[in-house]
């Protein structure tokens, strides 16, 4: 077994000599980082489809090598001003005496990175784009689910860094855990609400800082206002990428009482036009593995069983049930209820509850009786309820009409709320999450102790900035 702490030490040491870390060392580390990912695009495309069984191949070059790329090189171009000090005011009179305050942006150290299966590629290099941007070095440790793109990430960043550069982690969930419990200078975590609490116990002993990327049942609220068309066509193009596997996947719809039949007719002629096939369709991916397809057939099976009615989105009315795959047709579920599995569990593959609602207020009710999600989406061109449901619901992140998109702005937060998760990164704010803000004073050349009254014997300067203090 890899001998964690030993590279952590190494990591430490070597971050402790090199400080400062110049601009000049943190572009290259970019530089390779994206020149890892371009030039083994192919190999990796290769991994995660025999990880997945199938995986699209345009889809991962979208998802997995372009969105690694993207954010690598939107923080090569911004470095400098971020890297730049803050200057802050100071308080009256000390800044009239000479006083200076400033805020700089300090490397922490090492980063641990916990990558989870879903985007095997690019939920590991897009928190590292931050990482090394902020100074850092990264110990990343993989998903037990793609060994073949933790087998390749080994072979890669062994060829383009110095393990004390970027060290990858691969094994078990024993593994993991062992990874989680390391005294890094950060941790971030990317995965499910249950095991982001173990990683935060794990990580409390050590007091590490932690930002937990985590899920959710991220709504889609149909106003009356919207296109019922063009909305339903990216509700499902959201849904169906990766198989619907995607931490910010539309995980339910909730659509007024009056557009149902509509709503389900849109999904339903999406769908078909994108995958007119599903079993041959290059285009279409597999569920990753037979533990989650039985999941999601047990949550379907149960739905059925408490009254659901459930529309198989089967365009070419192939055989899955004889076919030796873990392609999973979209499987609409209407008068989903609260008893039901698939409303109370994150879905994470292509299963769409829809549930009516009468007045936003009442959709808003619904949203805000469940935890808050990763992701909300509103579609509508009814500015007033647009804001009333911006106002009156919490969310990690918004998209308005259309899915998921949010995540894709380099220069917007990613992050949850609550059981969604707990800080923020991409752009400016990974930098900042990845850095300490530390805080520089430097004071004037006058004895201001002595001005202020701050000086023992005290007397009537002391008086004067008491009564000052007083009235605020």
């Amino acid at each position: 077994m890899t001998d964690m702490h030993a590279i952590l030490t190494a990591q430490r040491d070597a971050f402790m000599a090199e400080m400062p870390v110049t601009k000049a060392v943190r572009l290259d580390r970019l530089k390779r980082a994206a020149a890892m990912v371009r030039d083994n695009a192919a190999r990796f495309c290769d991994a995660v489809s025999e990880d997945f069984g199938h995986r699209s191949r345009e889809q991962t070059m979208m998802t997995d090598i372009g969105a690694s790329l993207a954010p690598i090189a939107h923080a090569a171009k911004h470095l400098d001003r971020w890297m730049q000090r803050d200057r802050r005011p100071v308080q009256f009179p000390l800044g009239l005496l000479g006083a200076k305050a400033w805020v700089e942006y300090q490397p922490k150290g090492v980063i641990g990175i916990i990558a989870p299966w879903n985007f095997p590629v690019n939920l590991l290099i897009a928190p590292l784009a931050g990482v090394f941007a902020a100074g850092n070095r990264a110990m990343a440790k993989t998903s037990e689910y793609t060994p073949a793109t933790a087998a390749l990430f080994e072979e890669l960043a062994a060829r383009y860094f110095a393990q004390d550069e970027l060290a990858i982690v691969s094994g078990d969930a024993e593994v993991g855990k062992a990874f989680s419990a390391l005294p890094f200078d950060h941790l971030i975590f990317t995965g499910a609400t249950a095991i982001g609490r173990h990683i935060l116990h794990a990580a409390a002993d050590n007091l590490t800082p932690v930002t937990l990327e985590l899920g959710g049942k991220s709504p889609v609220i149909l106003g009356a206002s919207a296109d019922i068309a063009r909305s339903t066509e990216r509700v499902t193009l959201g849904k169906m990428m990766n198989a619907g596997q995607i931490c910010l996947a539309p995980d339910y719809m909730l659509v007024p009482s009056a557009d149902e039949a509509k709503v389900v007719d849109g999904i339903k002629a999406a769908a078909s036009a994108m995958y007119p096939t599903l079993l041959a369709n290059a285009d279409y991916t597999s569920v990753i593995n037979d533990r989650h397809h039985q999941r999601l057939t047990d949550w379907i099976a149960d739905a059925r069983a408490k009254g659901a009615t459930v529309e198989v989105v089967n365009p070419a009315n192939e055989d899955f049930a004889s076919a030796n795959s873990r392609k999973m047709p979209l499987h609409i579920v209407r008068d989903a209820t609260d008893d039901m599995i698939v409303m109370q569990e994150e879905i994470f593959g292509p299963v769409l509850p829809i549930r009516r609602y009468d007045g936003i207020d009442d959709a808003i009710a619904q949203v805000n009786r469940r935890d808050r999600p990763l992701g909300l989406y509103y579609f509508g061109s009814d500015e007033a309820e647009r804001r009333r449901v911006l106002d009156r619901t919490i969310s990690g992140g918004v998209t308005l009409d259309d899915v998921v998109f949010h995540v894709s702005m380099e220069d917007l937060p990613f992050g949850g709320s609550g059981p969604s998760g707990m800080g923020a990164y991409h752009g400016i704010d990974g930098f900042r999450t990845f850095s300490h803000a530390r805080a520089v004073f430097k004071q004037s050349k006058l004895d201001v102790a002595k001005l202020a009254g701050l000086k023992p014997p005290y007397g009537a300067a002391a008086a004067k900035t008491i009564a000052r203090m007083m009235r605020g």
